[in-house]
């Protein structure tokens, strides 16, 4: 397992990381949990990433690994403990309640992470929220504190400078991130953890999938017409070892790849471990997006 710097934080990070969502929102069985998040960690996987809105997905990792807790690094984030429709934006009380409820459900006493999970501009700037971030790391709750989200929002985040990492969507069906934040991200030393690293597989929908997290990754897809997603490649490895090779692999220091089968992740696992593109493959699946994007080809949180 290949493993990087996350940022000025000082963790040294699986390339591979894993996301808790799909256990949560496919009600995985917690026998299944348990196989396949100790399988990982003993492959030398040591990033665990959740959520509290990822319905017991928090739970179950707390089950399955908090017996091993020196074992990973574990972030989580926060914002929608009462649904996306009523966020914890105006109540720094439930905000923090959140994140105290979070400690329980993990088994732990600290996280190495709390991250504002797609808070908006606005309140961003308001400001308010990321203090409670920053009391919850000043009482020991969290060792650093992050922003997961997209576009402007994810651009303020990186410019404002009270962040310790952005965690943001980058694929090779979602680069707007590749120029708009990742550079300056570098520059300032704040660590990138990139989500939907590979773009949720949209391709292998024969038809549009509706209503899915795929389905925009999917529209973009027909119009780029990468020649390995028609055949000629690969695309799990290609879109995998892309993201993990944006600013020549200083851009990105772990991915987040969600699965419900064990053995998918040692399969992920081995596809990282090959390294970087090729600049030459690089340069082309860059370039056919600058050609093809829209303006409205934004991040997708």
């Amino acid at each position: 397992m290949i493993y990087r710097e996350l940022g000025k934080t000082g963790m040294k990070v699986s390339v591979l990381g894993f996301g808790g969502a799909e256990i949560g929102f496919q009600k995985v069985p917690q026998d299944d949990v348990n196989t396949l998040l100790n399988a990982a960690l003993d492959a030398g996987l040591n990033v665990i990433d959740t959520a509290e809105c990822y319905i017991d997905s928090e739970e179950k990792i707390g089950k399955a690994v908090g017996n091993r807790r020196k074992d990973y690094f574990l972030f989580t984030k926060c914002g929608h403990s009462e649904g996306w429709s009523d966020p914890d934006w105006e109540s720094p009380e439930r905000l923090m309640a959140s994140i105290d409820r979070s400690l329980k459900r993990l088994k732990t006493d600290t996280v190495d992470l709390v991250q504002l999970h797609s808070c908006s501009l606005e309140y961003l700037k308001k400001g308010v929220v990321i203090e409670v971030l920053e009391k919850a790391r000043a009482a020991g709750k969290t060792r650093f504190i992050g922003y997961s989200g997209d576009d402007q929002a994810a651009r303020y985040a990186v410019e404002c400078g009270r962040f310790d990492t952005l965690q943001t969507s980058v694929s090779m069906a979602d680069q707007q991130s590749v120029d708009l934040t990742l550079p300056l991200a570098l520059e300032k030393g704040i660590g990138v953890i990139a989500k939907r690293p590979i773009a949720n597989a949209a391709w292998k929908y024969k038809e549009r999938p509706k209503g899915e997290y795929a389905e925009i990754y999917w529209e973009r897809l027909q119009q780029l017409k990468y020649p390995f997603v028609k055949g000629d490649g690969d695309p799990a490895e290609i879109a995998l070892r892309f993201t993990l090779s944006v600013l020549e692999g200083r851009g990105v220091q772990t991915a987040i790849v969600g699965t419900t089968k064990p053995g998918r992740w040692q399969e992920n696992a081995t596809l990282a471990d090959k390294g970087l593109l090729p600049r030459e493959q690089m340069d082309a699946i860059q370039g056919r997006w600058k050609a093809v994007a829209g303006t409205n080809w934004v991040g997708q949180g």
